[in-house]
């Protein structure tokens, strides 16, 4: 009897390694566009995380901003996975967001793995940074990823920015392959005394 429990422990000690890990973070700033729970759900649908089948209440929450300011990010991670952090900005529609990094992948068991994806070094709208908190180990209890980033001068009344997470080691899921979604619409007014950023849609 005590055999067949021991053998039955380590089966299932077994599956639970091989199992992919599930990365979850929340948007803490600016103002998610979106209501979720404490792990950050919904947030595996592209681009901001709900679709036909994972459904989310808007919070109707629209952050003011200044074309030429900074934009603070801060996120939490609520379960870790290696990886990094990607920012874009839509301005006239969602559908101007790029699509989730490609990841090289390798086979398991279980499908595909993903080992990695390119990070632009160089990023060009609607892309604002790539390859933020890129990190292979778990951070310390607490913690939060943070960065200012600066918005292009430009006049948007509810445009969206994008906080998409790459996760290395990560299984395929469902809705967003490697790759988990948050965002935030935005109300940008450009400064008066900049020139105006006409790499940008509708400028």
């Amino acid at each position: 009897m005590k055999a067949r429990l021991a053998a039955a422990l380590l089966a299932t000690a077994a599956v639970m390694v091989a199992a992919p890990a599930s990365a979850h973070f929340i948007l803490v700033a600016p103002d998610a566009w979106v209501e979720v729970n404490v792990l950050g759900d919904p947030q595996k649908a592209a681009p901001c995380g709900t679709s036909d089948i994972t459904k989310g209440t808007p919070t109707g929450k629209v952050t003011a901003m200044t074309g030429g300011e900074t934009l603070h990010i801060k996120i939490k991670e609520t379960i870790y996975h290696p990886g990094y952090y990607r920012v874009a900005l839509s301005v006239l529609d969602r559908k101007e967001l790029p699509a989730d990094p490609v990841a090289e992948t390798k086979d398991s068991p279980r499908g595909p793995i993903s080992v990695s994806a390119r990070i632009d070094p160089a990023p060009k709208p609607p892309v604002l940074a790539d390859g933020l908190f890129e990190h292979r180990e778990r951070p310390a209890q607490g913690t939060f990823w943070e960065t200012d980033l600066k918005l292009p001068n430009i006049n948007c009344e509810k445009c969206t920015v994008q906080i998409l997470q790459f996760m290395e080691q990560h299984g395929l899921n469902k809705e967003g392959d490697f790759s988990y979604h948050h965002c935030a619409d935005l109300k940008i007014t450009a400064n008066p005394s900049l020139p105006i950023d006409k790499a940008w849609p509708g400028q």
